[in-house]
């Protein structure tokens, strides 16, 4: 990549959003967000959106036919040769760097990762094996675990399981887990397909409303008088940790209407930065660190936690490696009261791509046959 593709040598940003999830309106919001922070002084900005069925929209205005489908004003245009006939299109903007602004699966879970990994352009955010690990609930739960950080107890189960035993299934959650549970797709964000359980009754109810979103399924013990806390994590090599904040959920949990449709005096709560200790703040923020570290995370991941109110202790709940990026998002807020504003956190994010793009650039692709002679086999 030259670095200066643009004109007058501005860096040429494509910016991804729209996709295959259930967080489609969620991406369309965070990227006008991220387009209106770029400077156009720097920034030559080539948006690009997907449709909820998987197809490309390269050139014109896809935001604007996004939102009219969203809206169900209008169908945006389906080009033809099936979803990924634009894909060559992308590949021909000279793109300096992506920015992908894609939540949930198709986007935050290494897919979209792999394929600019293969067509050598530069992306914000996380590689394709920690965005696969972040994105998969369970699997981000049993890595944790496994050095030793903290999580709630937790069940995975497949849909195909839970189609052909449920009795079983309830069975065993049940037996491992105490009410009240909460129930969850593993691959999806936004709290969509989320569900709190009391009973036997509404675990069912749960599994399956999670089962419309996704094939597998995460049953999740709840923390005694939560508390939400949330770290923004910012680097490659070197990440740094945010100020810790709190959300003060509009309803009984922060589901999708709490974050994103509830507003004026019914909208949830962000305080910022969270009412903690010295001592849990520098907890929280080490463990938010910690965790990303552990998945080897880069460019940016937000790490949500949930605390017992009454003993203070702190839970890994997920981490988000392209979280939200609408007006009241928590990611940014955070880097602001931390002394980083919108627009510098963009430039940084971008800034921290490139560098992990060049520092990938320098491995070697051949390996000398001769070299392993001269070396022996010992």
């Amino acid at each position: 990549m030259s670095g200066a593709s643009g004109e007058r040598g501005r860096l040429r940003v494509g910016v991804i959003f729209g996709g295959r999830s259930g967080e489609h309106e969620v991406s369309l919001r965070s990227a006008v967000s991220v387009m209106a922070a770029l400077d156009r002084e720097r920034y030559e900005v080539v948006p690009i959106g997907i449709t909820r069925d998987g197809y490309w929209l390269v050139g014109g205005d896809p935001m604007a036919l996004l939102r009219a489908e969203v809206r169900g004003e209008r169908q945006a245009p389906r080009p033809a040769g099936g979803p990924l006939a634009q894909v060559s299109a992308l590949l021909d903007q000279g793109l300096d760097v992506v920015f992908p602004v894609l939540h949930g699966p198709y986007g935050e879970d290494g897919t979209i990762q792999g394929l600019l990994e293969m067509a050598g352009i530069p992306y914000v955010g996380a590689g394709v094996a920690a965005s696969a690990l972040a994105m998969d609930k369970g699997l981000f739960k049993d890595l944790m675990r496994a050095h030793g950080l903290p999580v709630v107890r937790y069940q995975t189960i497949l849909r195909r399981e839970w189609e052909e035993a449920p009795e079983a299934v309830l069975d065993r959650v049940e037996g491992a887990l105490r009410y009240p549970i909460f129930t969850k797709p593993a691959n999806l964000g936004s709290s969509v397909g989320v569900s709190k359980c009391r009973n036997r009754s509404d675990l069912l109810e749960g599994l399956m409303e999670a089962a419309r979103f996704d094939r597998k399924l995460l049953a999740e013990e709840a923390v005694p008088h939560a508390r939400e806390i949330e770290v923004s994590v910012l680097g490659n090599d070197e990440p740094e940790a945010s100020l810790p904040g709190e959300i003060i959920p509009s309803r009984e949990f922060y589901d999708y209407a709490a974050k994103y449709i509830d507003d004026g005096e019914a909208a949830s709560q962000l305080l910022i930065p969270a009412p903690l200790t010295p001592e849990e703040t520098e907890r929280v923020r080490e463990l938010a660190v910690r965790a990303y570290r552990v998945m080897d995370g880069a460019g940016m991941a937000r790490v949500d936690f949930l605390m017992n109110g009454e003993t203070g202790e702190f839970f890994i709940s997920e981490a988000n490696t392209i979280p939200g990026f609408t007006s009241i998002s928590m990611y940014p807020k955070l880097w602001e009261a931390t002394g980083l504003p919108f627009a510098a956190l963009v430039d940084r994010l971008i800034e921290l791509a490139l560098a992990r793009h060049r520092e990938q650039v320098q491995r070697e692709t051949r390996y000398d046959l001769g070299r392993m002679a001269l070396g022996g086999e010992g």
